[in-house]
């Protein structure tokens, strides 16, 4: 029986950062897809992931991704890339997250930073209070795919793997929530992931938002 519903946000609930990567990089005449390479490379420990682990502050975050693409043969500029990264919230998934909020324990989890330059939007705050609890990354000091930021979210939720449904972008991030019982659903497309979603949990999606 599913008795919780967990959805990660950027990719999910807004629209995917690599839609502004993609724009990035035709803007400044990078090769497709440098930036998704970049963040690839040894992803644990690159500037990137140490930036959604708080373990560097954002200045140093800018610093250190620009010499790594330097290296990678890449000029960027980080703090430009980054003001770009939050991507316009989907108006159907949150009429989702709101329905399900209103039967099912209800998690986000989300690989994100912290940066005074580039503040959280009012709207990003409305939709992150639709939830029982949230998971952040920069808190947490650990990031999807440790499997222990989704045992967190089960013990904060009091639920066992196997009562929750899984929702992200990213099949890495999918993996380990499937290995520990989780149906998972990935989101390419945000009309067919609904779907799938009701499909899982036994009844119809709520009508479009107005």
């Amino acid at each position: 029986m599913i008795r919780s519903v967990m959805f990660d946000f950027g990719g999910v609930i807004t629209a995917s950062p690599f839609e502004w990567f993609d724009r990035y990089e035709r803007e400044h005449g990078l090769p497709p897809g440098s930036i998704r390479r970049l963040n690839a490379t040894d992803p644990e420990a690159n500037a990137w992931a140490r930036l959604e682990r708080s373990e560097v502050t954002f200045d140093e975050f800018c610093d250190a991704f620009e010499a790594d693409a330097a290296v990678a043969g890449l000029r960027v500029d980080a703090r430009e890339l980054m003001s770009g990264l939050e991507g316009a919230v989907r108006p159907a998934m949150v009429e989702v997250v709101r329905d399900c909020s209103r039967r099912f324990r209800t998690a986000c989890l989300t690989n994100n930073f912290a940066a005074v330059e580039l503040p959280a939007r009012a709207e990003t705050a409305d939709v992150l209070a639709l939830f029982d609890v949230v998971l952040e990354s920069r808190e947490l000091g650990i990031r999807k795919p440790d499997p222990r930021f989704y045992e967190l979210a089960c013990q904060r939720l009091a639920v066992a793997p196997d009562e929750v449904v899984y929702l992200d972008d990213l099949g890495v991030n999918l993996k380990p929530a499937r290995a520990l019982g989780m149906t998972t659903i990935k989101v390419v497309d945000p009309g067919q992931a609904i779907a799938e979603l009701y499909a899982a949990i036994g009844d119809q999606p709520p009508p479009p938002a107005r």
